[in-house]
């Protein structure tokens, strides 16, 4: 601001002579501004070039207008200098906060991320791990996909082998059905419900296998006895897990249940697939298809 005071007001008095070297200043002083502003890496800057220094260290008058620079040299104007500051501050903090979607979405292959999830609830005597599996689907010589088979939640029971020590070498599994969920999740305070599967139902081994899955209240009321009972004529292994879960535990079970339900029957692979311009077009193509609702009649 003194700089720029004093080489106007050479300009203006008869002291002349004095307006080049303030304005050799000047230009000295922005530049350095500038350099150091182009340094700093959240700021990027654009400008157009000054014209020869020579014409500006010899002006004999100086125009500021418009946050450009103007020179007047006997009569003739050189052109404005244009500079123009965008900051990246924003999308730098972005990225560091919530980190760059592109790299992190994907594998080291290229291809889209696999995410492995589970709940456990660890106990004095056993622990319980809740896992989800995705349904199943396939291709149609159309191009579209179609659900072959539901997922299904994987229950591993572990026994303890010493304090907050649990031997999964031993685990015993049982795999939920989405029957099966729909009834856990309906399962009131003082309900209790069984379940029987035979892996190998249907084959030479039927009956050789036995799981059974019994929930019940305790006695109490706060919660829930989970115990699955293994009867294996072909390892001959006879063994019972049996795990107490809190109302809480069994509330917290029960969320993620009503939540992963619509995914493990592959709902949200349809609901991601709608598309209102195709929608109107397969109405459109086909009248009669879905046009008649029971509720019109």
């Amino acid at each position: 601001t003194y700089l720029l005071s004093r080489l106007l007001e050479s300009c203006r008095s008869e002291s002349v002579k004095e307006a080049p070297f303030f304005a050799s200043v000047l230009i000295r002083r922005g530049t350095q501004a500038m350099s150091q502003l182009l340094s700093s890496p959240l700021m990027a800057a654009s400008y157009s070039p000054f014209t020869s220094p020579r014409f500006l260290s010899s002006s004999s008058s100086v125009l500021v207008a418009g946050g450009g620079l103007a020179v007047k040299r006997h009569g003739l104007a050189s052109k404005p200098v244009n500079l123009s500051v965008k900051s990246r501050q924003t999308d730098y903090f972005e990225k560091q906060r919530f980190g760059d979607s592109s790299s992190s979405s994907q594998n080291g292959e290229g291809g889209p991320a696999r995410f492995y999830v589970g709940h456990s609830i660890y106990k004095g005597k056993a622990a319980l791990t809740v896992e989800p599996r995705a349904p199943e689907f396939v291709s149609l010589d159309s191009g579209a996909f179609k659900l072959s088979k539901d997922g299904f939640l994987l229950l591993q029971f572990a026994p303890a082998a010493g304090v907050r020590q649990y031997d999964w070498s031993k685990k015993q599994v049982f795999s939920l059905s989405v029957s099966e969920i729909g009834t856990l999740v309906s399962l009131g305070p003082r309900e209790s419900c069984e379940f029987f599967h035979d892996p190998n139902k249907g084959k030479s081994d039927e009956g050789k296998v036995r799981k059974v899955l019994k929930v019940e209240p305790l006695p109490d009321g706060s919660g829930h006895f989970f115990n699955l009972s293994v009867q294996n004529k072909l390892l001959n292994v006879d063994e019972s897990i049996y795990i107490p879960i809190t109302r809480a535990e069994f509330t917290v079970l029960v969320s993620a249940f009503n939540f992963v339900l619509p995914y493990l029957i592959g709902w949200h692979a349809f609901a991601n697939s709608i598309k209102p311009e195709e929608a109107n077009r397969t109405s459109n193509a086909s009248p009669n298809y879905g046009g008649d609702y029971e509720w019109n009649r």
